[in-house]
This record gives structure tokens, sequence and C-alpha cells, in this order.
């Protein structure tokens, strides 16, 4: 059996209540008393128990990890491991540790974030967002528990949120076809219900408009984010009698569907049509040809979060 917090009291002469102080570093305990109790507890080895101690402190040092939505979320998608990874190297450095949340059977039964963070006494939760995001997201970021969301507007006393400008991202891309004298220009998007797919698709518009381009309602359209149905998409296009010049795909996994659909129709990019897509996603760099897309940095968007 592993020694406690009593055998440690006995053994350096104090009470309980003085180990347990000394363990979480309270103040008001003497240099003396420090020093027993601490020679104690590294000459027998001794580790206190997680849940003691978190209960004394009121801190767990986890943070707890949200997939949150039912769609086009989750582990394997390579923009928000890349994200999850570099969050996990940041709040190492601090001392922290993370705890991922199931959604699965919570899904069923419409259970609570907000109760679970209390039950594992997390400091925090970073929520990654998918679509059809669920209700008890938003309780938890109302509540006042300490969140930040990742391509989620979330409101609340201790909420906040990280999210590229998806707006100015899409201008962008269709300056850069008309700066390459692109005049015939598609897009593919996400979901039409989807937050950000609307908002790359509205940077999209505002751009095609203000270079007096027109927005032909055959080149847009629509997918869920994932490469086969970019390839999808792009098959439709390309089953037009008039084909757009250059295409903007809302995420890269979309724009690699596109690059395999032009490939099949006999087509080379970019010398018969320019294709872009966004995330900067490593396989980018492996694809053929190399897929030119608008890079998120992922590092520097994880240096805006704050440990609540």
């Amino acid at each position: 059996m592993g020694l406690t917090i009593k055998d440690i009291a006995q053994m350096a002469g104090v009470s309980q209540a003085t180990v347990s102080k000394v363990i979480n570093n309270y103040k008001g305990i003497s240099e003396e008393t420090k020093n027993k109790v601490m020679t104690v507890i590294n000459d027998m080895g001794y580790a206190p128990n997680f849940s003691a101690r978190s209960l004394a402190t009121k801190k767990s040092n986890l943070i707890g990890l949200i997939y949150a939505g039912r769609i086009n979320v989750d582990m394997t998608h390579p923009y928000f491991n890349e994200v999850i990874s570099t969050f996990k190297k940041n709040i190492g450095l601090l001392g922290y540790d993370i705890l991922m949340f199931s959604n699965e059977h919570f899904l069923q039964d419409q259970g609570s974030y907000l109760a679970r963070c209390k039950h594992f006494n997390v400091d925090g939760c970073l929520i990654i967002a998918g679509e059809e995001v669920e209700d008890a997201t938003f309780e938890l970021a109302e509540s006042g528990f300490p969140c930040i969301g990742i391509d989620i507007e979330l409101k609340g006393p201790n909420a906040s949120y990280v999210m590229t400008d998806n707006v100015s991202l899409s201008r962008k891309v269709v300056e850069h076809f008309y700066l390459n004298s692109h005049r015939k220009i598609g897009f593919i998007g996400g979901m039409r219900e989807s937050v950000i797919s609307n908002l790359r698709l509205k940077g999209f518009k505002d751009a095609m408009n203000q270079f007096d381009l027109e927005i032909k309602d055959d080149w847009v359209q629509f997918g869920d984010f994932q490469e086969e149905s970019g390839y999808l998409a792009m098959k439709r296009m390309l089953e037009l009698e008039d084909v757009p010049e250059a295409v903007f795909a809302a995420s890269d996994l979309m724009a690699l569907g596109a690059l395999k659909a032009v490939r099949e129709a006999g087509l080379q990019v970019p010398t018969d049509l320019s294709v872009v897509g966004c995330d900067d996603i490593p396989a980018c760099r492996y694809s053929d040809p190399k897929l030119t897309t608008v890079k998120q940095d992922k590092e520097k968007s994880v240096s805006y979060l704050r440990i609540c």
C-alpha cells in the first residue's frame, strides 16, 4: 500500500494539514517545517494523489478538449490535428495536460459539457467546431466556464475564440486569380449551411463584384469539405459547356479532389485550369501538381490562446 499524507505527517511530526500546505505551496509555513516535511517526502519517494491535490488547490492542470458538432470534425482532420498538436506542445510547457471528451454517446442523450467539466475539474476547455454544433457547447461558454473556440464564435464572460478572417481570405484568392489574368472563376464551398463556408463564399462574391466579374450559378458548387465532395463538384463544373478558368476550393481536401477530377478529364493544372485550396495541410506538398493553397498559421493562431 502506498504512503498517505497521514503517514508523512507522523514521520515528520507535523499535522496532516501542514503536510498538505507544504505540498501545495501554501504560504505561512516556516522554512524549517517545509524542509522537515520535504525531507521525508523525498526520502520515502512519496507522490501526492492527483485527485487529492486537485481538491486542495482547486486546480487540476487539465484542459478539456471538445470536438463539437455532428459533422466534419474529428481527430483525423489534418488541419485541426495540427492545431491540437501545437496547442498540446504549448500548454505542456505550462504544466498542463489534455483531457479529451467523447461526444459519441453524449449526442444521443443531450448531456451537458458543463457538467462534465465540473465532474473532471478541468481548468478550461478548448473547443474545436464542426458543423451542427450542440447547444451544450454554447451553454458551456455562456456559463462563465473558461473556454476558447476554434472556428466558432463563443460568447461568455470567460470565453474567447480564434477564427481566420474568412471573408478577407477569399477576397485575396480572387485577387490572385485576377492578377494572373483569370476572369472566369468558380468556387467550391462546404455545406450550404456551414458558417465558415458561407463566410468564404461571401468574400468570393464580394471580390468578384469588386472586379466586375460574372458570378455564374453553375460555377458555385457545394461539398462537405472532404476530398470526394470536391472531386464531384469539380466534375459537375467540367461537364458544363462553359468551363471556368480557375477554381477556389474552400478546403485543401476538396481542392485535392478537384485536382483528381481535372486529371481524369485529360486537363492539366495550371496550364488548362488553376485550382487553389485553403488550409495548407501537409498533403498539398505531395500532390501532383503541388497544390496552391492559402496558409492558415496554426502555430500563430494557438499563440493567441490564453489559459483561463
